[in-house]
């Protein structure tokens, strides 16, 4: 049983005004088409959506690297600086009992962007092989993706409210260290990979497998 879809019925949805467009006159994904309505000029699927979100993807990958590498922040102590990266940061945390907070910064600086960056990955894979696909599945694993992307700034909130509230002069002071600029390169990159994605070729992969396995019955 093949999947019902508005692009499969000739039908597109004008991103700015939400009327629906007759496109079965049209051809291709990217074939740009101008609404009927408001006249505004859209695109039935994005463009290259696969080959953006693979690209944004590598960079946030690359870009978590040194993110976790390099100190993210530095605790200066009658003048000696202490770097701490994200995960000695933690285990600061830990020895000091704040068990909570551990889990908290754990969680956000290294489950969070790992999960979105392979999540991303898996995405692309279905959508480009269409290997057991399930696009209710794989659609609500996606909007789940894309609402835990910003709450990966948790840690760069944590290091600037450190560094605005903790200053005591040549007593103690924190500092940002350059691997707060890799880690929210990596939240800006992966945002942007999930946003390149378009869910919808989840059903149009699957439609066409669909429409491929009722042919072949015939």
């Amino acid at each position: 049983m093949s999947i019902k879809t508005a692009q499969g019925s000739g039908l597109a949805l004008c991103p700015k005004c939400h009327k629906l467009n007759n496109i079965r006159q049209c051809s291709g994904k990217n074939v740009r088409l101008q609404c009927i309505r408001c006249h505004g000029l859209f695109y039935p699927r994005k463009p290259y959506s696969l080959q953006y979100t693979l690209a944004w993807n590598f960079a946030a990958l690359i870009a978590f690297i040194p993110a976790n590498i390099y100190p993210i922040m530095i605790l200066y102590s009658m003048g000696i600086g202490e770097p701490n990266t994200i995960l000695s940061g933690i285990g600061e945390f830990i020895d000091l009992g704040l068990y909570p907070i551990a889990v908290i910064i754990f969680t956000a600086s290294i489950i969070v962007p790992l999960i979105k960056i392979i999540g991303l990955f898996l995405l692309v894979y279905r959508v480009h092989t269409g290997v057991r696909l399930r696009p209710d599945k794989h659609s609500k694993f996606y909007h789940a993706l894309e609402f835990l992307g910003p709450w990966s700034m948790l840690d760069v909130f944590v290091v600037a409210l450190l560094v605005a509230v903790v200053e005591l002069g040549f007593i103690t002071s924190v500092a940002a260290g350059p691997a707060i600029n890799y880690f929210t390169l990596t939240v800006i990159f992966t945002m942007i990979a999930a946003n390149s994605f378009d869910p919808r070729l989840l059903w149009d992969k699957k439609q066409g497998c669909e429409n491929a396995k009722e042919e072949n019955d015939y």
